[in-house]
């Protein structure tokens, strides 16, 4: 059965593509308008403004990235109760997922618009902070939980590491794009795994 597209996804769809491709400042409404087959009006019926298509393009960016996150982690604790398996099963789980995208992932919202602020209005840029905030919290959460059971071997700040985590996930798909390579975004997540282990894991 054939799942039909709203015209709303299909301009968020067709815009996101550009603004990865081109960045939002290459990005026309015109553009949009013309691939989508629409008006002028159908386009402002569903976002007043361009901005307003900016920020609904970032919260669908980070639902999806949650919801995936909410997902492999949820299912990682599944498998396992102790705090650090879980967190290596999840991550490896994370690098299974990217390395089965045919193409790598297309592309982070994110960076696109820690990269590019001024194009983006002040409520954009603070959706966005707050969308790196919440990775943030719930790393740190999850590493707390962690370093309860096992005292990390090196002297480290867990909420900086929790930013790590997030830099690790975010930057391999700048590098992966960057380089073209869609394996890179899998290993780095591996080679981070290997540092949690490393880091946390006791020596027997």
């Amino acid at each position: 059965m054939t799942v039909k597209t709203s015209k709303r996804e299909l301009i968020l769809d067709i815009a996101q593509e550009s603004v990865l491709a081109k960045g939002f400042g290459g990005t026309s409404i015109d553009e949009i308008v013309a691939e989508a087959q629409i008006t002028k009006s159908g386009f402002f019926y569903h976002f007043k403004d361009k901005n307003e298509l900016a920020r609904a393009l970032l919260q669908r960016y980070i639902d999806t990235e949650d919801a995936i996150l909410d997902d492999v982690f949820g299912r990682a604790k599944d498998l396992h109760d102790d705090p650090l398996h879980a967190m290596l099963i999840g991550i490896k789980l994370l690098a299974e997922l990217m390395a089965d995208l045919p193409n790598g992932h297309p592309g982070c919202l994110v960076a696109t618009v820690s990269h590019a602020e001024r194009l983006y209005d002040r409520p954009t840029r603070e959706l966005n902070r707050q969308a790196i905030l919440a990775w943030r919290k719930r790393f740190h959460t999850m590493l707390l939980e962690i370093a309860e059971r096992y005292p990390p071997k090196d002297d480290v700040n867990l909420e900086v590491l929790a930013d790590m985590i997030s830099t690790v996930i975010e930057g391999g798909i700048v590098m992966s794009r960057a380089v073209q390579e869609p394996k890179v975004l899998p290993d780095q997540l591996m080679m981070l795994r290997s540092y949690l282990k490393l880091l946390f894991q006791p020596t027997i």
